[in-house]
This record gives C-alpha cells, structure tokens and sequence, in this order.
C-alpha cells in the first residue's frame, strides 16, 4: 500500500511541448513585440485557391522601423503535415498579391507561412519572425 501512495505522488518535471497559438495569440505575440495590426481578415489567401482560404488571414501591419502599414497574409496550419504538403503553394498565391516580384518578402515557421509585399524594415521583419516562432511552439 505504500508503494501504491508513493507512485501517486510522483509528479513528472517535464513541462509540456507548447502548441502554436491560434491567431488571437499570435497577434498578442506580435503587438508584445511592437508590431500594430490593423483590418485583419478572416480567409484572405490574396488568391483565389479554395484550399488556402480556410487557412489564411490577412492584415496591414506596422511597427519598429516599418512606418507605412503593408498588407500581410498569414497561413496557419492546422499540423506540420499540413503545412509540409501546402507550404508550396503560396509562393504561386503571392503573384496574386505582390506588385513587385523583386521585393517580395516571406518566410516559414511550421505552422504558419508569412508572407507579404516588401520591403520590410529590418527591425520590423526580424520582430515578426522572431514573433511567429515563439507563437509557433513546436510547431506541431
């Protein structure tokens, strides 16, 4: 009986994986690091792709040395399985959006896919990313 009672009362120190936040969090995540959104819309992929819709939001962004406001999509998938077979698919999407090839911006953090028209300030982009990856957890 002892042994049972003890084994209860073993508590495991191993804090669990955090999860990618949902878009609330991320948004929380960005404007903890300085980073203003603003017409942020639900199922905006900047493309017509049916399939990208239901992961994408869109908003203008601003912040740190990035003074104008530019238009950011953001891709949220539900799994890494789901972004490792989309992921490829947005580039294609952006020449919807994007009206200069040559300063277009984007980067991955598993889930999530940012991606936008650039340039971006050099402060504002290292935020984001930096941002996106603590919202991103695991990336699971």
């Amino acid at each position: 009986m002892a042994l049972l009672v003890a084994a209860c009362g073993v508590i495991s120190t191993t804090p669990p994986s955090p999860t990618p936040a949902d878009f609330p969090g991320i948004a929380a995540e960005y404007a903890r690091h300085g980073i203003d959104l603003a017409h942020v819309v639900s199922g905006d992929a900047g493309c017509d792709d049916k399939v990208l819709a239901p992961t994408a939001i869109s908003f203008d962004a601003s912040g740190l040395d990035q003074k104008t406001k530019v238009r950011i999509h953001l891709y949220i998938f539900r799994n890494r399985a789901a972004f490792e077979r989309l992921r490829a698919t947005i580039d294609g999407c952006a020449r919807s959006f994007v009206t200069d090839p040559e300063t277009y911006e984007a980067f991955e953090q598993s889930p999530y896919v940012v991606a936008g028209q650039g340039p971006w300030g050099a402060d504002f982009e290292a935020v984001l990313r930096e941002a996106t990856k603590v919202a991103a957890g695991t990336g699971n």
